[in-house]
């Protein structure tokens, strides 16, 4: 579909149903709407949920429109005027009229106030506008793009600045984007004499213009294309970027570089750049949210006759574990403050986990002594009543 068409086809969308308002909301109602729902579905907060992702960029687009008093204005009009059954048949854009002799332009300037009609209307809404001539090599945005950032265990903890290589489409470098072969000169496109765009039916009746197929918008040809583009003006292009990972980052999460992306097109902005960081396991030390983890193994009379054991943390000296008599297998004990770290400068905690480890072999002491332990508790069975209890 024609960009004009994607423009047109938003006026039949319910942006106050997207944000979950009335029609009749406040601008500061439509402002916290979208925040609330800004943050319960932004990307950064939700890696790889691809529904939210999909409902934040939806809820932005209707923010765009309505969030802008003088959009939301222009908005409404172009509602209503769809609501009552959009454009009759028996003419088109082409001659500016429907049929029965009632003008489109006349009757858009008077709904838009006596503005400019049908360009302003839908141009001002939409940030273009139906003339050839004002939308012709307009800045437009880069692309998003996406890479994947590989880090260790303790970067992740404190942060890094990683460099990434990236590629994207860009300019030719031959031709600088022109998509001529390089010392000849261009001429006016002749399919649609310079402007950059051609007429196109849309359901019959209904016309409207679209990016040129032959100059691609640029209003200009060469007749002898460029020999690394082939006339295109583009080709890819390979940098290498410094990536600042922020401390604390998950395995998985995905990363927001704001202008990192694509380069625009005829000055406009960059995209973004999402990184989805992959995170290596370490020997040692888990993660449990902010919270890292470790197995502390444990004899079995250090847990019956309690110990203190020293047990590493991450990036720091050990810590003293104290375990009480008669402390389960399996008990985890919390460690405050030695966790990863947040957002708000506070990090979490360090969970270390007890476990008993059995030796494979004894010396005749020590299995002496086991045998009288075994002979000292015989009396009392741990497993007492457990069959019964099974049948």
């Amino acid at each position: 579909m024609s960009d004009d068409g994607i423009r047109s086809d938003w006026a039949t969308k319910d942006f106050y149903k997207e944000l979950g308002v009335a029609k009749t909301a406040s601008q500061d109602e439509i402002k916290k709407a979208y925040r609330k729902l800004a943050r319960a579905n932004h990307p950064d907060s939700h890696p790889g949920d691809t529904a939210k992702h999909e409902k934040f960029k939806a809820v932005a687009e209707a923010y765009d429109v309505v969030g802008d008093p003088e959009k939301r204005k222009k908005y409404d009009q172009a509602r209503e005027l769809f609501s009552r059954g959009g454009f009759p048949a028996g003419g088109g854009f082409g001659g500016g009229g429907f049929g029965g002799g009632v003008n489109v332009e006349d009757l858009l300037r008077d709904r838009a106030g006596g503005g400019g009609g049908f360009g302003d209307l839908f141009g001002d809404l939409f940030g273009g506008g139906f003339s050839a001539g004002r939308r012709a090599n307009r800045p437009a945005r880069g692309g998003d793009l996406e890479t994947t950032a590989t880090i260790g265990f303790t970067e992740a903890l404190e942060g890094v600045t990683v460099a990434l290589r990236i590629s994207s489409e860009g300019a030719c470098s031959t031709c600088n984007g022109t998509g001529g072969k390089p010392g000849t000169r261009p001429h006016a496109c002749p399919v649609c004499e310079g402007t950059g765009f051609v007429t196109a039916s849309v359901g019959g009746a209904f016309s409207m213009n679209e990016t040129c197929p032959s100059c691609g918008g640029r209003q200009l040809v060469y007749d002898d294309p460029c020999p690394s583009c082939r006339g295109t003006g583009t080709g890819q292009a390979t940098r290498t970027i410094q990536a600042k990972i922020p401390a604390g980052v998950k395995d998985g999460q995905r990363i927001r570089l704001r202008g990192k992306g694509a380069p625009g097109a005829n000055g406009g902005p960059a995209g973004d750049l999402y990184v989805t960081v992959k995170v290596t396991q370490h020997r040692v030390f888990g993660r449990k949210g902010d919270n890292l983890t470790v197995d502390v193994p444990v004899s079995f009379p250090e847990l019956a006759l309690g110990a203190e054991v020293k047990v590493p943390t991450m990036g720091g000296s050990a810590v003293t574990l104290r375990i009480p008599p008669g402390t389960p297998n399996g008990r985890t004990f919390r460690v405050r403050g030695k966790g990863a770290a947040r957002p708000d400068g506070t990090r979490g905690d360090l969970l270390a986990t007890v476990e008993v480890q059995v030796p494979a072999t004894l010396d005749a002491e020590a299995k002496a002594a086991l045998e009288a332990y075994a002979a000292a508790t015989a009396n009392s069975s741990l497993r007492a009543g457990l069959f019964e209890d099974a049948t």
